[in-house]
Parts: C-alpha cells; sequence; structure tokens
C-alpha cells in the first residue's frame, strides 16, 4: 500500500493518478466514498462519518487479501489528531498482517 497525505486540494489525487500510471498499483483517492456516501448524508454527519469509514475499511480488508498487487490511497491526515494517528496505524496494521509494506 502506498499512503499520499496531506492536506485538502495539495494535488494527492494527481499524484497517486500518475503513480498509478507507472505501477500496477490501484488508485483509492478519498473522495471516493465522500462522494458516494453524501449523496445521502453529509460527511460532517455520525451516518456519513460512519459509512465513509465502513466503505474503506471493506475495500482494505478485500484488498489486503486479495492477489491485487497493492493500492494507492488519499488521505487528509490532521498530525495533531490522535485518531488520524490511529487510524493510519489500524489500516497499516492491516496490510502489514497479511504479508504487505505500506510505504
Amino acid at each position: 500500500m502506498v499512503l499520499l497525505f496531506g492536506p485538502q486540494a495539495v494535488g494527492k489525487m494527481t499524484v497517486g493518478q500518475e503513480l498509478a500510471k507507472i505501477t500496477r498499483l490501484k488508485l483509492f483517492y478519498n473522495h471516493m466514498t465522500i462522494d458516494l456516501v453524501s449523496q445521502f448524508f453529509d460527511y460532517g454527519t455520525k451516518e456519513g462519518k460512519r459509512l465513509v469509514n465502513l466503505f474503506r475499511q471493506e475495500i482494505f480488508e478485500e484488498v489486503s487479501k486479495s492477489n491485487l498487487y497493492g493500492i494507492i490511497f488519499t488521505y487528509v491526515w490532521a498530525f495533531d489528531l490522535k485518531a488520524d494517528w490511529e487510524y493510519v496505524n489500524k489500516v497499516s496494521r492491516l496490510f502489514e498482517s497479511r504479508g504487505g509494506t505500506v510505504y
């Protein structure tokens, strides 16, 4: 897994698209789930956040145990939030527990 992180609107998706072109990795950019869920619930709501996290977790689970070469994921990581550190660690542990490496 390649984790591309940074503030909003800095080009994470664009970098991910270019990286996907030169690797065998699939791009999973953060707005894929946000855009889906926001058709029903605002992302800032309890329901919206729960669904975004649920979809992402399910995709990570399936990719981590599949025969896919890997995945590129973009994420807005707030370094000052303990919850964001915990989330990144949780996702990293999932891939690492199945023999993957997180970059």
